[in-house]
């Protein structure tokens, strides 16, 4: 319960939210987070409050009656994707979603395509930065326009926060960075201060699959929808197996009280840390693909006064990311994948691999772009490979990390990668046409000049460079 001094203390924060144009429900939601904060609460889940999660219901076991089901209700589902993000770590200053994948396509291409044809309603939550772009991009789809429905909704922003006095953080020279994303957690009061989630409801729309929009594994599954609706889930998360690459990833717990949890990295203690990472005992990972009961959504809202109690994500942070000298302060967070421990009856299904596939990297860019994948009639990313035999790629930051220093290293596309086990590009290169690669490759140019591989080379485990 907050008392007067919290209260007198948060006050600033309301002002300035309400006069950035902020609904009184993310005004309500992000007090919530300060109360903990001013309580003292870091928003740690400690490894002695959790139990591992050894067996989860798996979509193996799911039959042609969940898929029946499935079909039935899609067209009261929607695909709802995360765009809100820049490509920013790529060196980019418009959304993410807009650079291409295969075929001339960017990933709203692919999403859209999708949704046309898998017959469900597109719904995007943008950002005040990837609004304006994603909205233009979408406009070649006039079908997805069929109802009277909006395409998007924009996210929520809320206020840094100084560290030494918890007042609002000030930036005279660049107001923007006074602000930070919420954290994808925003996407319920975002849905419901939007309006967005009444009127879907009001349209006739029931089931939502919510995921990133840079994982194009993330597709509408008539066997996991028809498994929800059968099933009466009002919220239903996809995990995978955890790997050595997963470790820093969120995991899978479960309470003391039997309900399941979300841990992420933010939230282990660093004496929790080996535990943390052990990917024997904690074997499951949110491949952040969530099932959503829009219905029990709402009347969870209405029941807890739009208040969903997420758990807290305390973020150490300085107020130009840019600037380690500039004032410290923290960003309160929320993780959409925690709402698994504050929804009554939540569950978790366990998925293949191949429903996770983001894009976070160049590296991971030049693997989507390359012959291991292919995109079917579905508007599907599919890999050739199992997810074990899967290509490692690593590509020199220096060269490769910005997109448009590596579109000049690829000028013809991506080397075929089908019978590569591992990639790792050290230094300037720049690829030919019509290039192979097998086997484990090193490629290493430790000079000062760019290096040409020449069209139609084929680069296999006799050819390193090192």
């Amino acid at each position: 319960m907050a008392n007067n001094n919290t209260d007198d203390r948060f006050q600033s924060f309301a002002e300035k939210m309400q006069s950035a144009g902020m609904p009184d429900i993310a005004i309500s939601n992000f007090k919530h987070l300060y109360e903990q904060l001013v309580e003292g609460s870091s928003g740690s889940i400690p490894e002695s409050s959790i139990q591992a999660v050894d067996q989860l219901p798996n979509t193996e076991d799911l039959n042609l009656q969940h898929t029946e089901t499935g079909i039935a209700a899609l067209p009261k589902t929607v695909l709802l994707k995360l765009n809100g993000g820049l490509g920013t770590s790529m060196g980019l200053d418009k959304a993410k979603s807009l650079i291409t994948i295969r075929q001339q396509l960017n990933f709203l291409d692919i999403i859209a395509q999708h949704a046309l044809h898998s017959n469900v309603q597109l719904l995007l939550m943008n950002s005040f930065s990837t609004r304006e772009d994603s909205l233009d991009a979408l406009q070649k789809y006039p079908a997805l326009n069929s109802t009277k429905l909006a395409l998007d909704f924009v996210q929520h922003k809320t206020p840094k926060i100084n560290q030494h006095d918890l007042s609002p953080a000030s930036c005279v020279h660049n107001e923007q960075l006074e602000w930070h994303p919420p954290g994808h957690g925003d996407i319920y009061i975002s849905l419901s201060g939007s309006g967005m989630l009444e009127e879907l409801l009001s349209s006739g729309y029931r089931y939502a699959l919510i995921s990133n929009a840079d994982n194009l594994g993330a597709v509408i599954d008539t066997q996991i929808l028809g498994y929800m609706v059968e099933k009466n889930i009002p919220f239903l998360m996809e995990v995978t197996d955890r790997t050595d690459a997963d470790k820093k990833g969120g995991h899978l717990a479960r309470l003391q009280d039997g309900r399941l949890v979300l841990r992420e990295s933010a939230q282990c203690e660093d004496k929790d840390r080996e535990e943390f990472s052990n990917i024997t005992k904690h074997p499951y990972f949110n491949t952040n693909n969530l099932w959503i009961d829009l219905l029990q959504l709402q009347n969870k809202l209405i029941e807890n006064n739009n208040i969903l109690d997420l758990p807290l994500i305390r973020n150490s942070k300085t107020l130009d990311p840019k600037d380690i000298k500039s004032s410290p302060v923290y960003q309160l967070e929320t993780a959409m994948g925690s709402a698994i421990s504050t929804i009554k009856n939540a569950q978790a299904i366990r998925v293949p691999r191949s429903r996770f596939t983001p894009v976070k990297t160049t590296d991971d860019l030049l693997l989507v772009r390359s012959d291991v994948y292919e995109l079917n009639e579905n508007f599907t990313l599919t890999s050739k490979l199992p997810f074990t035999e899967l290509p490692l790629v690593k590509l020199d930051n220096s060269f490769y990390k910005l997109i448009d220093d590596f579109e000049t290293r690829f000028p013809f596309g991506p080397p075929s990668l089908l019978e590569c086990l591992s990639l790792d590009i050290k230094g300037d290169i720049v690829f030919g046409q019509n290039i192979t690669i097998k086997g484990r490759i090193r490629l290493n140019n430790e000079s000062n000049e760019q290096v040409k591989i020449p069209s139609g080379t084929c680069i296999d485990n006799d050819m390193n460079w090192d």
